[in-house]
């Protein structure tokens, strides 16, 4: 558990110390499956190309390709989570960036923190093979608490965390059909805990998907993945597709060893049905079941006799699955309603053991009122229901807790200037278990310069939200016994009145389409933060069960420091030719925090200003070589992080793909070119020790048929 502000234990709820050094423990093996596996699906690949040259079917359709669009064409892709309303995005109101489709293939990533790389003002640190650190604007750390993410508009963010479970998000990268990526405040349209950031990833409909697909691919760290996916048509009017996801990933190397023991394997099948069901209704019914085996070597306190944090091997079951509704109806051209049902449930195997099941319900009334004002108002509800089953040096009190959450909201875009200048209001309320209500107001202005050139501010305040953590914890997480004394624990506690912790957001935005080929974004903020959460430390009190009689030194949770952040966003897309590509980013960020007078916090302040880079840069290339060729490259630069000390890198990767058939495309990746190995985040009070980022490649095959 993590003694620093908004910095929460999670899976395991091990505390993660200073790596064993060299020859203190055995290599652990992995549990991923070795070559043998690498092996078969390298024959899989080879007889699959063979079968696509031998059979001959009718095709699905090969996804829209974005490259030929203008640059005016990408700055007006529409988008949703800026307002719960289509907009395009050269005209919102938000420092907002779009991952396509398109974006998505050329990438070569494979999974959905990869991908977030490219985003400037977003901290993306791998911690290990299955465990990543991902904050928008600072505040990094295993479970970003500022941080609001979202699967085609259900939250995946967790209340007993505060955070996202990143290894256990995951759908089939080719149904992606955009990530909407909002840096700032997103509490007005979303709720509490979007203090800093919004992602939402979003699905593409199934009559998108059409037809066959299989990918199979196989690497020196992806050691084998594919998926198998089929999409039809039932009846006039119903779309479907299914699919089935697998991946097997192996271990890295760890700071002591050859071994870091966190290899891991999840497998996914899913489905999504696309109905019209009128003229005027459409109904989408998506869902998924996974299971995952994750290994870990992390820190526990496994004895009161002898209390020191000790390193442990581990492998844990993860199991899940949820089941969504969203319905659309329209009034007429200039009314819609829609209505979203949720049910989640999910099952983690660790030391909380814990099951928790979600029902939610939201529902959006979209209208134009007059000739000058659009509104878009709704309301939700949230039922959550966690059981948990603790241990004598990690539990929660009560173990068992049912929460509700009530909310509203409204927002009113008024031209004052039809097609020039416009000011948006808006704000929600939210009555949750653990601090009553809330209020997340926002006022928001646009102003078209001229007609490629628009600037926007905004005011903003926003909420993030008591967890159980900060509330019900009870964890040891380190212990010694000193010279003719008592054993010595250290034990984080939870505090009931815990308060939410509160940002106001001033920040101003400009975008220009300089000429045909050149969009250029400009974003600067100021956020204001006060009530952040620190670890105050309590008088010591002596406990004598169980034996033997030993001494508790209580840390607690409280609200005693305040601070400021500042920085600049900066990204372009600039079609040198028609052929070749280039999207170059920068993202600079100051942040000052200050402890309240009665504080007696000794850690907090550091690892709050240390843990995010102050300068993070990247210039992606895409060229079009000719011969169904084409060669995509991209250079992440990464500042240094203060506090725990790690160094600054650059991150190269690069991708060859060629479509050797209108309908089958090879891709040759390599990740982490630049070096063959280095860290990007220390871990030290987490779910388990950072591993080295390595050198890997892998060669993946996609038929559509």
């Amino acid at each position: 558990m993590k003694t620093r502000a908004g910095r929460h234990n999670s899976r395991s709820a091990k505390l993660a110390v200073e790596p064993p050094r060299a020859g203190s423990a055995e290599p652990v093996e992995s549990n991923a499956v070795k070559l043998g596996t690498g092996r078969l699906w390298a024959r899989g690949g080879v007889v699959l190309l063979a079968l696509s040259f031998a059979i001959s079917a009718r095709a699905q359709n090969p996804p829209e390709d974005l490259s030929k669009l203008s640059v005016e064409d990408l700055m007006n892709v529409e988008v949703t989570s800026v307002s719960k309303k289509e907009q395009k995005v050269s005209q919102t109101a938000a420092a907002i960036f779009v991952i396509t489709q398109e974006d998505i293939r050329r990438s070569g990533a494979n999974n959905i923190p990869d991908l977030l790389r490219m985003v400037p003002g977003v901290n993306v640190a791998q911690i290990n093979a299955n465990i990543w650190a991902i904050s928008v604007r600072g505040f990094d750390g295993e479970f970003s608490n500022k941080l609001l993410v979202m699967l085609d508009g259900r939250i995946v963010y967790l209340p007993t965390f505060s955070g996202t479970f990143w290894d256990v998000l995951d759908v089939p990268l080719e149904d992606i059909e955009r990530i909407e990526v909002i840096r700032g405040p997103g509490g007005a349209t979303w709720g509490a805990n979007a203090v800093d950031g919004v992602i939402n990833i979003i699905t593409s409909k199934a009559s998108e998907s059409h037809g066959g697909l299989v990918v199979a691919g196989v690497g020196n760290l992806d050691q084998g993945f594919g998926t198998l996916q089929y999409g039809g048509t039932a009846g006039k009017s119903t779309d479907y597709r299914v699919f089935a996801k697998y991946f097997n990933q192996d271990h890295l190397p760890g700071l002591a060893g050859p071994n870091g023991g966190d290899g891991w394997h999840v497998l996914r099948g899913g489905f999504r049905v696309d109905s019209k069901l009128s003229a005027k209704d459409d109904l989408a019914v998506t869902g998924d079941i996974y299971s995952s085996r994750t290994g870990d070597i992390g820190g526990a306190v496994n004895s009161i006799a002898s209390p020191a944090v000790q390193a442990e091997f581990s492998e844990s079951n993860t199991t899940g699955g949820y089941v969504q509704a969203d319905w659309i109806h329209r009034q007429s051209e200039r009314s819609d309603t829609s209505l979203q049902v949720s049910f989640d449930r999910y099952r983690r195997n660790d030391v909380l053991r814990e099951t928790r099941n979600t029902l939610d319900l939201d529902f959006a009334h979209h209208f134009q009122w007059g000739s000058r004002q659009d509104v878009v108002w709704g309301v939700g509800y949230r039922y959550s229901s966690s059981t948990t089953d603790g241990n004598l040096f990690f539990s929660l009190n009560p173990p068992d807790l049912n929460t509700q959450l009530f909310s509203a909201f409204v927002q009113d875009e008024v031209a004052l200037i039809p097609q020039r200048l416009s000011l948006i209001v808006g704000t929600k309320i939210e009555h949750n278990y653990f601090t009553g209500f809330g209020v997340m107001p926002t006022l928001r202005a646009t102003w078209a310069l001229q007609e490629r050139q628009m600037v926007w501010a905004a005011i903003s305040r926003a909420l993030r939200t008591p967890s159980e953590i900060d509330t019900a914890s009870q964890l040891t997480v380190n212990g010694f016994v000193p010279p003719g004394g008592p054993p010595v624990l250290i034990r984080i506690v939870g505090n009931p009145a815990f308060q939410d912790e509160r940002e106001i957001n001033y920040e101003a935005g400009y975008r220009i389409q300089a000429q045909d080929r050149l969009s250029v974004n400009l974003t600067a903020y100021y956020n204001s933060y006060s009530q952040l959460q620190t670890s105050e430390p309590e008088p010591s009190f002596p406990e004598t069960a169980p034996p033997p009689p030993h001494i508790i030194l209580p840390l607690n949770y409280e609200n005693l420091m305040r601070g400021e952040t500042h920085g600049i966003e900066a990204f372009a897309t600039w079609k040198v030719t028609s052929r070749w590509t280039l999207t170059p980013a920068y993202a600079f960020e100051g942040i000052h925090l200050h402890l309240d007078p009665s504080s007696q916090d000794t850690t907090s302040v550091a690892a709050g200003e240390g843990s995010s880079p102050r300068q993070w840069a990247r210039l992606g290339s895409h060229l079009a070589l000719g011969h169904n060729l084409a060669w995509d490259a991209s250079a992440n630069f990464v500042g240094r992080l203060a506090n725990p000390a790690v160094a600054s890198y650059t991150r190269i990767d690069s991708q060859i793909s060629w479509h050797l058939r209108e309908h089958l495309s090879a891709s040759l990746v390599g990740e982490n070119l630049a070096q063959d190995h280095h860290i990007e985040f220390l871990n030290t009070g987490g779910t388990g020790f950072s591993n080295y980022m390595k050198r890997s490649g892998y060669v993946k095959l996609t038929w559509r048929f």
